[in-house]
This record gives C-alpha cells, sequence and structure tokens, in this order.
C-alpha cells in the first residue's frame, strides 16, 4: 500500500503519535542536556533559559523538534504498517 493510502488512515495518525510523542521527549531532553549540561546540573536555570529560549530562540528550539518528531513517526509508521 503507498504512502498516500496510509495517510489516509485514522489508525495511521495514532501510530504516528504514539512514535513521536516519546521520541520529541527523548531528543528534547538530550537536546538540552547537550546544550545545557553544565547550567542544568548546576541548577542555573536562568542560564539554560537564556541559551535555549528567550529572545524568539524557542521557537527553532521546539520547532526543529516538533518537525523532525513528527517526521520519524511518520517514517517509523510508514515502514512498519502493512
Amino acid at each position: 500500500m503507498s504512502i498516500l493510502k496510509k495517510i489516509q488512515q485514522p489508525i495511521f495518525w495514532r501510530n504516528v503519535v504514539k512514535v513521536a510523542i516519546p521520541f520529541f521527549i527523548v531528543v528534547t531532553i538530550f537536546s538540552l542536556v547537550l546544550n545545557s549540561s553544565k547550567d542544568i546540573f548546576s541548577g542555573n536555570f536562568n542560564a539554560v533559559n537564556e541559551t535555549n529560549f528567550s529572545n524568539g530562540k524557542w521557537m527553532r528550539f521546539w520547532g526543529l523538534k516538533f518537525f523532525i518528531s513528527v517526521t520519524y513517526g511518520v517514517w517509523i509508521t510508514n515502514k512498519k504498517m502493512a
């Protein structure tokens, strides 16, 4: 079955969400630890905010992770569905 027929099925999107949400959480945690591990472990959350979220940086931070997670969810679901 082609991906165009698969995306018309509600079960496809439920499976995408089941894959994308945990992946989104893992990618977010990994990214925060990678970018701001020193500040996180020292409890300096103002520096974490400044590095990742202030001055419009939050749009790029969350947008990229959302896009990657949905793309990964669609790819894995397409691969696993018959």
